[in-house]
């Protein structure tokens, strides 16, 4: 019985935007190095720079660069809602109009992205 317990407060959205937020905090802290490295051959290193550059206008790049725009937006917002739950009396309808905001917020962002490529 305490296994189908488990099973169910699993499949809570809550628990999936836990996760979700980890996920996305560890995915950019793995990022953070290269994104330092880059910026150090700005610095150091033009050419190189310019070469590694070339390599962002690849397909592949760009939706890589658009997960982690997602995965900094995921981060944010879910750091957002912790601070809210904790901070502020919500209401139902609050909650859903929240909700709502976050994902008229990521359609818009999405078709910036789609504008873009």
């Amino acid at each position: 019985m305490s296994m189908a317990r488990g099973i169910t407060s699993r499949a809570h959205p809550l628990w999936l935007a836990y996760i979700l937020h980890r996920i996305s905090g560890l995915a950019l802290a793995l990022f953070l190095p290269l994104h330092f490295w880059v910026l150090a051959l700005a610095l150091t290193d033009p050419a190189r720079l310019d070469g590694f550059l070339t390599l962002t206008e690849n397909g592949v790049v760009k939706l890589a660069e658009f997960g982690l725009v997602f995965l900094l937006a995921v981060h944010m917002f879910g750091g957002l809602r912790v601070m809210a739950m904790e901070w502020l009396p919500w209401s139902a309808p609050q909650k859903t109009l929240a909700a709502g905001a976050a994902a008229l917020s990521f359609l818009i962002a999405t078709l910036f992205f789609l504008q873009a490529i």
